[in-house]
């Protein structure tokens, strides 16, 4: 049983641990979906520059049956959703929207990854579209990353805006993240978010495709209805407070960071967006989107490569490569919810009908709690911390209904089967 204790801090009772803490309004009680391996615990999608330490989270909701949203969404674009009737409507759009003399008519976000490739070509190609890219950077490119990024401009043929926020305010705002947050990958994620609708006003490009709706993975089905990305996740109102790092905007010049140096990672004005009449759409609602599939659309018209080796916490190659915070990002979210990198590769999987349940379960066993080794060294001067400092951060964010302390180290109390 759960019960409140404040505004922000639930407990559980424990028949054998007693009294456990339970974080960031997680359920007290961790359910694994009958379907896939995702837990209960998963968060969904929310607004990222009003995310602040004390903030609660909603969650994924599963049925009477033990089937969660994420699942129910994906059997329903299986068996009720009507492609030609979407891609016919991706038709009519691209008409209104297409220009006659070759300039740019939309505007297509993306790192190079397979994902940003598949959407791009794919415009480009089969619906005679003329997208501009614009990239967002990575805090650390790696080296197949920046290879892949080439490869999708000078393979695939696409001109290109590529920002690089200033180093050192993308330094302090992932270290604030990190020590506020658990979460050093905020700073890109608002650059991902925010940039490319800024730019379209930028560029007086009122068409903007993003890949896939992330709503799909962990939010209410009704968020995954329309095919137009909802701007509270890249608009502000104009008294909005935001933060940054789990910090104050108006608190960051304590940082070292002042009011002019944090505008390229804000959202755009929500008026300015309606007076532009910008629309930012999903391609994935029209188009059936499956991962691997792009990865190997991606390999055949822009040389995509991926890793030589296995990705450190799971057992794929190809999502999520071109970023060496990529790995921490993902490690996080294991000790904060207790959902590592594997299971969330593991569940878009079963969706996709690529494995079996119980294929999932021993990937997930095997792999999610791996520690990722490979760019820690290169992470950990990053945010000018040592080993001991990063290990100490990541503890207190681990939630006691989730983890417990052992003689061989931190445990998870759940683990699916």
């Amino acid at each position: 049983m759960t019960k409140m204790d404040s505004k922000f801090t639930d407990y559980l009772d424990d028949p054998v641990d007693g009294r456990l803490e339970v974080k960031y309004g997680l359920p007290g009680e961790v359910k694994f979906c009958k379907r896939c391996v995702i837990s209960n615990q998963r968060p969904s999608s929310s607004v990222e520059f009003q995310h602040r330490s004390d903030s609660k989270k909603s969650t994924i909701h599963f049925d009477d049956a033990g089937i969660c949203d994420a699942c129910r969404y994906a059997e329903h674009k299986d068996a009720q959703v009507d492609w030609e009737e979407r891609e016919q409507a991706l038709r009519a759009l691209c008409d209104k929207f297409r220009s006659r003399n070759g300039s740019y008519d939309c505007l297509a976000p993306g790192s190079g990854g397979k994902d940003s490739v598949y959407a791009s070509h794919i415009l480009k190609t089969k619906y005679d579209m003329h997208p501009l890219t614009v990239t967002w950077a990575p805090h650390l490119y790696t080296d197949v990353g920046w290879r892949n990024f080439q490869n999708w401009l000078h393979v695939g043929g696409f001109d290109n805006y590529l920002f690089t926020p200033d180093g050192q305010v993308h330094r302090t705002l992932t270290r604030l993240a990190y020590e506020n947050l658990l979460h050093p990958f905020q700073p890109f994620i608002l650059g991902q978010k925010n940039f490319a609708p800024t730019m379209a006003l930028r560029m007086n490009l009122p068409l903007v495709f993003y890949g896939e709706n992330e709503a799909e993975y962990g939010n209410p089905i009704n968020e995954n209805e329309g095919a137009r990305r909802r701007e509270r996740y890249f608009s502000q109102g104009r008294d909005e407070e935001m933060y940054l790092g789990g910090v104050a905007v108006s608190e960051l010049p304590e940082h070292g960071v002042s009011p002019g140096q944090i505008t390229p990672y804000l959202p755009a004005d929500a008026d300015a967006l309606d007076a532009a009449k910008i629309e930012v759409h999903y391609l994935g609602y029209y188009l059936q989107w499956t991962p691997q599939q792009n990865y190997y659309y991606a390999v055949e018209h822009t040389d995509f490569v991926a890793n030589t080796e296995r990705t450190e916490g799971t057992y794929s190659k190809y999502n999520s490569i071109d970023d060496k915070t990529d790995p921490y990002h993902y490690w996080t979210t294991l000790i904060k919810f207790g959902i590592g990198r594997a299971t969330y590769d593991a569940s878009q999987e079963i969706r996709n009908r690529h494995i079996e349940r119980d294929e999932a379960v021993a990937l997930v066993r095997r792999y999610d709690e791996e520690f990722p080794r490979k760019y820690f060294a290169e992470f950990l001067d990053y945010l000018d911390l040592d080993e001991d400092m990063f290990f100490a951060i990541a503890d207190r964010f681990r939630s006691p209904h989730l983890w417990k302390r052992a003689n061989a180290g931190w445990q998870l109390r759940h683990k699916v089967l």
